[in-house]
């Protein structure tokens, strides 16, 4: 998992070593200074010159002065190398979501996604931070800061190293019950994000429905699970800050009893005030570290679950990979499914031993009850998914054979659900051909009926300043921008009125490539070249319109049906 995460630290792994550096110097000189401060109390106490004085507050101001550049350069560093390794991780992060597939998709939900790219990233930066700077310092701090202790109090200074176990004890046991309980936070995260998605993409139903105040109590709820989970932890969380206080100040009480002790009894032979003073500097100095790295120990047990989680994302391995050397171009737009079966990865059964073929430049229609796996024909031969059993071939080849992207480059397919991006009209057609010129993009907008919206009318995020019909023709428009060899439409007339719907169908034929065209209504289907009937992830049967009626019973009952409801 480190070794994962430390990959995007890339061009900031210069300043993630000089952070640490300066903050040695810092802690450095931190630690020399009780060291000096002390000969300038047992100095004032000897009566000492003024210019002895002098020398002795010229070199504190020395050292706190370099202690005070030191640590300002360490922040900048520090903040440098933090940003620059979030932008880097989310970069990555992303890049590895665009590798995926449908099955990886189907594991790691959108809104568990969004939370690894902002909360979970924003967590692992905060430790890092800490880590190059503050947990670099800590320890550093604590074996200067005991060293000079010895160095200045003799055996006085033993009572720090028999407070470091108990401390280190008391953290790992605090890290023992707290990192279940912030895995356990995180899964909420995600579940809260999917609420919140869920809400702002379906609003319109939740007003429909009149499901706002039944949607707010849910959503409470779950703040409340989630306030709650996260009390529980930061409850044990917050043991540690009495847990250092109560070392300091026990170790401060024996300093001073003990010292103070040894001060009378030997008359300052054995320590003197000016000792004594170091090591009350020193204990603050060693304990105050210590409580700043169990804070670092929060936030690090925090961003631990984080790592894991955006470690899972960058480890995966896409299940569809593209083949080394693969082919890059479609010869042509010939189809063949061969004794094909697919699963899903939830283990539905889509399809069962379904064998058909199409020729270059022909129109297929495919009809059939809902559920009868006709989108899954078009996810497989965009290789979205794998076949469980058989093959699908593309151009007389395994699609298996191709570079994906050479593969969808020459393919173009108009989902079910009509997705577009905020923008005008113009950048959502240009996803088919960033390069199309205006006259290019008003032919294909012209072929799909939707010339009458204009290329510079407005988007909103989602399309949803449009009809359902106009998102669909403008989809259909981007694909064939792409000008494809296969041309697949999954159900993506269904909001077009039939006059529109026979519109577009007769400007396709015109335009020169395979069609698989996919559909519930028997009229965008019956002019094709052939119609494959599904029934229960088979194929029921094959034929022309004329055909199926006299040989199909649900292909003449589909039709039938939607006849009558026409009347």
């Amino acid at each position: 998992m480190f070794r994962t995460l430390a990959s995007s630290i890339r061009e900031y792994k210069a300043p993630s070593i000089r952070a640490p550096l300066y903050v040695s110097l810092e802690t450095v000189m931190e630690c020399l200074i009780p060291y000096i401060a002390a000969g300038l109390v047992n100095s004032l106490m000897l009566n000492a010159s003024p210019s002895s004085l002098l020398r002795y507050g010229a070199v504190l101001c020395a050292a706190a002065m370099m202690s005070l550049l030191c640590g300002y350069l360490a922040a900048c560093e520090c903040s440098l190398a933090s940003c620059g390794f979030a932008r880097n991780l989310r970069a990555d992060l992303f890049r590895a979501v665009q590798r995926f597939s449908s099955a990886e998709l189907a594991n790691i939900t959108p809104s568990s996604l969004i939370t690894r790219l902002t909360t979970d990233i924003d967590n692992v930066q905060d430790a890092y931070m800490m880590l190059i700077r503050t947990v670099i310092r800590g320890p550093l701090m604590v074996v200067f800061s005991c060293t000079m202790a010895f160095v200045t109090g003799g055996r006085t200074a033993l009572i720090f190293i028999y407070v470091l176990p108990f401390l280190c004890a008391g953290l790992y046991t605090i890290a023992y019950f707290a990192i279940p309980l912030f895995r356990k936070l995180f899964v909420k995260y995600d579940r809260l994000n999917s609420s919140v998605q869920e809400n702002v993409s379906g609003v319109r139903a939740v007003k429909a429905f009149v499901r706002g105040e039944s949607e707010k109590a849910r959503f409470t709820q779950g703040v409340v699970s989630l306030c709650r989970e996260f009390t529980n932890a930061e409850r044990i969380v917050a043991l540690n800050n009495p847990l250092m206080q109560m070392s300091m100040y026990t170790a401060t009480l024996f300093i001073l009893y003990y010292g103070i002790y040894r001060v009378i009894t030997t008359h300052g032979l054995a320590i003197n005030a000016g000792q004594i003073s170091a090591l009350l500097v020193y204990g603050v100095q060693m304990l105050g570290s210590l409580m700043r790295m169990s804070m670092v120990f929060v936030g690090v047990l925090m961003a631990r679950e984080s790592a894991v989680r955006i470690a899972e994302v960058l480890q995966a391995q896409p299940v569809i990979t593209s083949p080394v050397d693969g082919l890059r171009e479609v010869a042509c737009g010939s189809i063949e499914f061969e004794g094909v079966s697919f699963t899903y990865p939830d283990g539905t059964r889509a399809l069962e031993d379904v064998s058909f073929r199409v020729d270059d430049g022909q129109t297929v229609g495919v009809t059939g009850p809902a559920g009868s796996g006709k989108s899954t024909l078009v996810q497989l031969m965009l290789r979205l998914y794998d076949t469980t059993e058989g093959s699908v071939k593309i151009g007389g080849h395994d699609i298996r054979s191709y570079e994906l992207e050479g593969l969808r480059k020459n393919t173009g397919a108009v989902f079910q659900t009509s997705l577009l991006f905020s923008g005008t009209v113009r950048d959502n057609l240009k996803w088919g051909n960033s390069d199309a010129n205006d006259d290019e993009l008003l032919e294909a907008a012209k072929t799909a009926c939707i010339d009458t919206l204009g290329l510079d009318t407005k988007v909103e995020q989602g399309g949803v300043n449009l009809s359902g019909g106009q998102k669909q023709r403008m989809c259909i428009a981007r694909a064939l921008l792409k000008k494809p060899k296969i041309l697949m439409l999954d159900d993506s007339l269904s909001a077009v009125d039939m006059h529109t719907d026979g519109l577009i169908r007769a400007r396709l034929k015109e335009y020169h490539c395979t069609k698989v065209i996919i559909s519930q209504r028997i009229k965008t289907v019956k002019g094709a070249d052939k119609i494959i009937v599904m029934n229960n992830g088979r194929i029921e049967s094959v034929g022309t319109h004329e055909e199926l009626l006299a040989s199909s019973e649900i292909y003449r009952e589909m039709d039938s049906l939607q006849h009558e409801a026409e009347i």
